[in-house]
């Protein structure tokens, strides 16, 4: 039978013939379809995949040499384009539409042989902490199929959680892909907002946007952003600066500066539980040889309303576009004016908590209320990427919670959506401010259910992030 542990792993056993990428192909489709009733993924491309497993195997017995992704099965999350294929941010809006380019990210994993298996579910149009938003229903945690998998990149993470892909690729703005990560017990890395190009990402909060990257071990992280990161000329938000090799520097590491916010392990929201194990942890890192200090931070309360003001307020001026007109859903009335046109497509289109929060975007822009609102957010965001960099003079790491508890039934939250914002009060921050995050599971909580600790560097310091987790994963 198939086993998986790690890219470099994968291809050792091709090259000594105890695997093909056929037989890796095929025990992922017969994963996917046993863990069917999980809902992680929005369609399967097994033709595809099965016909793309063939021709790498053909070319390594010709005696090609391996490129890096070479026979990697990948799923990526449904707001990711991919040529040829339905796009539809799991959204009626969008049903039907077929992608008509491929995202940069793409571009490079194909170029490197990867095999992309399907598209996941996810939150619709990538707004919810918890799957339930989708419009091809829930995605349910494989560990305990009455909670949550986290979002809005659930399909992603129990993807890599249930074995029914290598790797997968997920988008971050406020934490959805470190928040699943931790709710399902796997690594979740958000890069540096631009260090991985976003053409081909279809937009929630530009300015904020990530694509992300879900794994079970460090180096397969290390190596699939090293690949897609770097300049691209199709993105003039991505950042120019050189991708380092952080798949052959990753073993290496050294003692850190480590700060944490006192605030937020004491924080009330905070599971007590897992606020004593985060003391636990940091005493451990001090053991270790690293400098551990506790620093004061006043903006904490003031992290999750600044998000929620300016992601909003983008994402009402982004989702303008789909409007019923040129793609997507339209309403079916010939009889009926523009306006109302619009209206009924767009109602009848978006579900629910993408309505609230278009809403509540173009309120905090109109008029008598954006510098009461919208431009306040700003000036808050400005000064806590002032406060992240004095910070960083000090410190080379962060450590906070990920989440503030563990992965919480279905229908817990979802009918007081102040409740399920306030739960994003640990990841918002490094979206905020532009920096890397990463979560790790290192805990365990008495429920059973996996937690882990969230690190963060400063920006484009992934390849300390990645060593620092890989040498936290290996103890």
């Amino acid at each position: 039978m198939f086993t998986y542990s790690s890219i470099q792993q994968y291809h050792i056993s091709l090259l000594n013939n105890s695997t093909t990428c056929l037989q890796a192909v095929e025990f992922y489709l017969q994963q996917i379809e046993a863990k069917k009733h999980l809902n992680a993924y929005v369609d399967v491309y097994a033709e595809e995949a099965l016909q793309k497993a063939r021709e790498l195997d053909e070319k390594r017995k010709s005696g090609e040499p391996l490129k890096k992704l070479h026979g990697v099965v990948i799923g990526i999350k449904d707001v990711i384009c991919y040529k040829g294929h339905q796009v539809t941010a799991a959204s009626h809006i969008l049903g039907g539409f077929t992608a008509t380019y491929n995202a940069t990210a793409v571009e490079r994993l194909l170029a490197e042989d990867a095999i992309i298996i399907g598209s996941l579910n996810c939150d619709e149009f990538a707004m919810g902490s918890s799957n339930e938003n989708s419009f091809y229903g829930k995605t349910l945690n494989a560990i305990d199929e009455s909670r949550v998998p986290g979002g809005s990149s659930g399909g992603s993470a129990v993807a890599v959680q249930a074995d029914l892909c290598m790797v997968s690729l997920g988008s971050d703005t406020g934490g959805s892909v470190r928040q699943p990560a931790d709710f399902c017990g796997i690594i979740g890395l958000k890069p540096t907002y631009g260090r991985i190009s976003r053409y081909g990402l279809i937009a929630y909060a530009s300015s904020f946007d990530q694509i992300g990257i879900f794994g079970k071990n460090v180096p397969d992280i290390a190596l699939t952003l090293e690949i897609m990161a770097g300049a691209d000329d199709f993105d003039s938000t991505v950042a120019q600066e050189e991708v380092e090799s952080y798949s052959s520097m990753v073993q290496d590491a050294k003692p850190l500066r480590i700060a944490y916010f006192k605030d937020a392990i004491d924080h009330p929201s905070l599971d007590v539980e897992m606020a004593g194990a985060m003391k636990n942890y940091l005493d451990r890192l001090s053991e270790k040889g690293h400098q551990v200090t506790g620093i004061d931070f006043d903006f904490l309360e003031y992290i999750v309303p600044t998000y929620y003001v300016l992601t909003t307020a983008e994402a009402s001026s982004n989702l303008s576009r789909f409007d019923g007109v040129r793609y997507g859903y339209r309403v079916n009335d010939e009889n009926i004016d523009l306006t109302s046109f619009y209206s009924q497509s767009r109602s009848q289109g978006f579900g629910k908590e993408v309505k609230r929060r278009i809403m509540l975007g173009t309120f905090v822009l109109s008029a008598g209320y954006f510098d009461a609102y919208f431009t306040q957010a700003q000036k808050v965001r400005k000064q806590l990427y002032d406060q992240t960099q004095l910070i960083f003079r000090d410190f080379d790491v962060i450590i906070l919670p990920t989440v503030p508890s563990p992965a919480f039934k279905f229908g817990e939250k979802s009918g007081d959506p102040t409740a399920m914002y306030l739960a994003d009060i640990y990841t918002v921050y490094a979206n905020l401010v532009g920096i890397p995050a990463i979560s790790l599971p290192v805990f365990t909580h008495s429920n059973g259910m996996p937690f882990g600790v969230q690190v963060m560097t400063n920006q484009f310091c992934e390849l300390s992030l990645l060593q620092f987790s890989h040498q936290m994963m290996q103890q």
